[in-house]
């Protein structure tokens, strides 16, 4: 890193650098059925240089990779390639973010054990689950790994963090007289809880046997539809990508500070963007820029507050102190509880092919490969069914739990009901 900044140091026909460097340690295991058949450990680290370029009124910028093999001469060879495509690129102009030296690590629990140790731990836990006649999980993969990024720049900035996280691939299967039926887990944390995990590998091998017996409704239901996490996430997603500052400098965005997004009285939506969430992998102090990470909620009680976004894209849009590329969300808790959700029938998705959502068209939907059908006395598996809805009438009326959790970069409620779906 050090011969890396005085060559860009010594050049003087770029205007700036960014050196981003990661080192990713990991240790995998590789499971058959019960069987541990491989393990694996690397030791791998990738570096990155973005030149840029100030001409014509313009920022241009390129960025090359550099390998441990490279020579002083290749690395120059790299950076006037990269001087010279970056004047092809006629940016708006702007300016890399300024000083701030750190060397943190992200909350975890994971680095109180040795890799082997929490590998026999998380298998432990997973294979707990593995109780439901005629189920069985074919294949197990772990990979524990721990990130180390620095990024440096020409304006001063050297920061380092380190991310340590897991990640569990898993295939439930269920096999019976008539058919085999898999599913496909992929499960990440920060921080370990035997009992949440086997919980969570038990539900999936509760659905692989449940998809093999679901049926068809006969015909079209008009029914309330619960969210789980994952596309309670994605339809936050869709409102930040929405209020991003690149989507409103391309005059791409719907909405606009100020814009009262549920008509109705439903639960209000209170929505920020986070630096950090415990037990979310996607947590980070500062961007691939090395800009500070500063928490902005962009939705409170359901109206436009704010926006949020890169350094580059805050200074077009002439912000003070952009929050820099915020990549976890919270959304706040709502009223409803279990008593409440249960009152009426409704349809909780479990698989969905992926959730679809249209902001201009006001259409939410998709293709439900699973859900559950609660009537207030039995469940019933159903499959083979997609649903649909206008977005501003759901948002109108959504409930949201008391209960929360955590997935990927979000957090919030653990179940979102629409009222009044077209399912068929």
């Amino acid at each position: 890193m050090k011969n890396l900044k005085e060559l860009l140091d010594g050049t003087e026909n770029i205007s700036g650098y960014r050196i981003s460097e990661k080192n990713t340690v990991s240790y995998e295991l590789f499971f058959v059925h019960k069987d541990l058949e491989t393990i694996r450990s690397t030791d791998a680290t990738s570096t990155s240089v973005t030149v840029y370029v100030e001409h014509d009124g313009k920022t241009g910028d390129s960025t090359f990779k550099v390998y441990r093999s490279m020579t002083d001469d290749d690395i120059r060879a790299k950076i006037a390639q990269a001087h010279d495509r970056a004047l092809l690129v006629s940016n708006e102009p702007y300016v890399l973010p300024e000083g701030g030296v750190l060397e943190e690590k992200l909350p975890t629990d994971l680095d109180k054990y040795e890799p082997a140790q929490l590998g026999s731990m998380i298998a432990d836990a997973v294979y707990a689950a593995d109780d439901v006649p005629g189920g069985s999980i074919n294949a197990l993969e772990v990979f524990i790994y721990r990130d180390t990024l620095r990024v440096v720049n020409s304006r001063g900035i050297d920061k380092k963090q380190t991310t340590n996280r897991v990640m569990i691939e898993a295939i439930p299967t269920f096999t019976d007289d008539k058919q085999s039926v898999e599913l496909y887990e992929d499960y990440r944390f920060t921080r370990f809880d035997a009992g949440k995990l086997t919980a969570e590998i038990a539900g999936k091998m509760k659905e692989v046997r449940d998809r093999a017996v679901a049926v068809k409704p006969e015909g079209e239901m008009k029914v309330n539809v619960a969210l789980r996490p994952f596309e309670i996430g994605g339809l936050m997603r869709e409102f930040a990508y929405d209020l991003n500052y690149a989507s409103v400098y391309s005059h791409a965005n719907m909405h606009k500070i100020g814009d009262d997004l549920q008509q109705g009285d439903g639960d209000k939506i209170t929505l920020t963007m986070k630096a950090v969430i415990e037990g979310s992998e996607r947590s980070a102090y500062f961007d691939e820029d090395g800009m500070e990470l500063t928490d902005t909620a962009i939705i409170k009680d359901g109206v436009v507050c704010g926006n949020f976004g890169s350094s580059r894209y805050g200074q077009y849009l002439k912000v003070g102190k952009p929050s820099g590329a915020l990549a976890c969300m919270k959304l706040e808790a709502g009223g409803m509880t279990d008593e409440e959700m249960n009152a009426e029938p409704y349809l909780e998705c479990v698989s969905m092919s992926g959730l679809q959502l249209d902001l201009y068209n006001d259409y939410i939907g998709g293709e439900i490969r699973l859900a559950y059908y609660h009537d207030g006395d039995k469940v019933v598996p159903m499959t083979g069914i997609s649903m649909s809805a206008k977005l501003s009438e759901v948002l109108a009326t959504v409930r949201m739990s008391e209960k929360t959790d955590v997935i990927g970069g979000y957090e919030g409620p653990v179940r979102l009901l629409m009222r009044g779906v077209s399912v068929l």
